[in-house]
């Protein structure tokens, strides 16, 4: 643990300033779309717990992400939505920042996250819509990755350079700038326009001492890039050319500003996710150092309540020492058995009150939860729907459970979701199949310690991380997995789940649906569903192992303390 602070502001510049575009704070607070900002929440929660002096800084965001409704044919519908403000303190400080020649304004928004032993870690929102901005400027702030690539990098300058500026409005004294992802580059840029020190290379040292940096994404379309006209515009004194390659595109021109290789550069320390991203993050960045810390999940959260009332019977220390749920192999197996069981009617429940469908709850379930899009293969388990039904008729009946938006701009990722309803169609009568809208922190919280069996399908290696199966392991729920991101340090077959295909390592497979869908079969028929239902000992002993193996490691409290020993300090 650390030391708690008594001071207003964690001063003595030891206060770590964590910037994300995004962060899920609560299921009703809308600043955020997926794993990043869940992530990003998680850390702050963790931080808290911990005692670690840190302040979290995003955009408020207060049209939020957007609300997913679904038709009858599977059309996803993207409903604007406005959440209350009820549980955010508006605070009269004004901040002003140069956005292209323009002056613009930002308040800030504060929500605090209060840790076991009441520390806290303040969470400032920033706003843009102050009297004194121009319409264009005062909607910044509104929609969540959303509109044209001047509006997203204008997003961008105000996190960046507003979340510098705020901090000093409030009087923050900062240790290090944690970046997370390349959406906060524009931090690094106003720390060196503000340097008083003579010279690029010093000024850039400076600012290097400041910083750190957390890469999240393996494919190249998943960092930002903007026209260097447009940057040099809305940026116009900052040197872009004195920064390396920063200012190349993919092709090798100098008509991009890579947001991405800007923080690389302004930054000391730099990690991916998981170790194979670690690893792939270097050969796409070669001229940097990346090292890895695996991301985690925030275990009192994500415990469902039936499992968190098991825990505080057998392991009471858990919530704050979640490496301590390592005693979970000592906690009797029907009691497991029972909190799951619990977890799986509550899922049931909600799924019948929500469409009138009353799932069986003594039939294999499946879960599958996750943003809609190409890589990630959400209909990979119905790639073929012949066999998945001679699979249910050989080895045991099953129920299949999806949840998860497509970005709105993603007609592939929507068409993913109109292929679920087809197949829905298809089977129906005989293998239920369930499309729940709206996958948010809560329903998550729901539906992932409800089924089975977490699967998770991704094409290696564009899986970062991924921590969706951490959440299912804290649960008792064992993952099936292509190997990629967090699962290749967590997976040990038939202990911890079971993998579908193998490690991707220089080669790639022509055809990897059909080759990682006949594997994901065979263990479904062969392994998986015998052991569930012939052999239930042996089912609970997996459960077990899931949560004294991957539930007492892959958490933010572990993740956090690495970076406190590896980035902060």
């Amino acid at each position: 643990m650390f030391k708690k602070t008594k001071s207003k502001h964690a001063g003595h510049g030891h206060t770590i300033a964590y910037l994300t575009m995004e962060a899920a704070l609560e299921s009703d607070i809308k600043t955020y779309s997926g794993g990043l900002g869940v992530l990003a929440g998680d850390t702050l929660r963790s931080a808290s717990d911990l005692g670690l002096p840190m302040v979290g800084i995003t955009l408020l965001n207060d049209q939020g992400y957007f609300k997913q409704k679904i038709d009858s044919h599977g059309r996803q519908q993207e409903v604007p939505v406005h959440y209350n403000f009820k549980k955010l303190i508006k605070l009269n400080q004004i901040a002003k920042i140069k956005i292209g020649k323009d002056t613009v304004k930002i308040r800030a928004w504060k929500y605090t996250i209060t840790g076991i032993r009441d520390q806290q870690v303040p969470v400032y929102l920033l706003d843009t819509d102050v009297p004194g901005n121009t319409p264009t400027y005062r909607a910044l702030t509104g929609r969540l990755y959303q509109g044209k690539r001047t509006y997203r990098l204008m997003q961008e300058i105000v996190l960046g350079r507003g979340g510098v500026k705020m901090l000093q409005k409030l009087g923050y004294k900062v240790r290090k700038y944690h970046l997370n992802e390349g959406h906060a580059a524009m931090a690094p840029i106003e720390l060196y326009e503000q340097s008083r020190t003579v010279g690029h290379t010093a000024k850039v040292a400076e600012v290097k001492s400041k910083c750190v940096f957390t890469t999240h994404t393996p494919v190249p379309a998943g960092h930002d890039r903007f026209d260097k006209p447009l940057f040099k515009e809305l940026v116009p004194n900052f040197p872009i050319e004195k920064c390396g390659p920063v200012s190349k595109s993919s092709k090798g021109s100098n008509k991009e500003v890579n947001l991405t290789q800007l923080s690389l550069y302004f930054s000391s320390y730099v990690n991916g996710v998981a170790a194979k991203h670690g690893k792939v993050s270097s050969k796409m960045f070669p001229k940097y150092e990346i090292d890895w810390i695996t991301n985690g999940v925030h275990a009192p959260t994500w415990t469902s309540p039936e499992f968190a009332g098991l825990y505080d019977k057998y392991v009471p220390d858990w919530r704050s020492e979640p490496a301590s749920l390592r005693n979970t192999l000592r906690i009797p197996m029907k009691d497991i058995w029972q909190a799951h069981l619990a977890a799986k009617k509550r899922l049931a429940d909600y799924v019948f009150k929500k469409q009138k469908t009353r799932l069986d709850q003594n039939v294999f379930t499946i879960g599958f939860a996750r943003r809609f899009t190409g890589y990630k293969r959400a209909n990979l388990l119905l790639h073929d729907l012949n066999r998945l039904l001679e699979i249910q008729k050989n080895s045991g009946k099953i129920q299949i459970i999806y949840g998860g938006k497509a970005h709105p701009s993603d007609d592939q990722g929507k068409e993913l979701i109109e292929k679920i309803y087809q197949a829905k169609a298809k089977l129906k009568g005989q293998l239920e199949i369930i499309f729940l809208a709206g996958y948010e922190m809560d329903l998550a919280k729901i539906l992932v310690p409800g089924v089975d069996l977490w699967l998770n399908t991704p094409i290696p290696p564009n899986e970062a991380s991924g921590t969706s199966g951490m959440k299912a392991a804290l649960n008792g729920v064992p993952h099936h997995s292509t190997l990629d991101g967090w699962w290749i340090e967590g997976h040990i077959e038939g202990t911890t789940g079971w993998s579908i295909g193998h490690e991707i390592h220089d080669h790639v497979i022509k055809e990897p649906d059909a080759e990682d869908a006949i594997d994901l079969y065979d263990k479904l028929e062969k392994k998986i569903l015998p052991l569930y239902y012939r052999d239930r000992a042996g089912w609970q002993k997996v459960m077990q192992q899931t949560i004294a193996l991957n539930g007492s490691f892959f958490n933010t409290h572990r993740m956090v303390q690495q970076y406190v020993q590896e980035a902060y300090y």
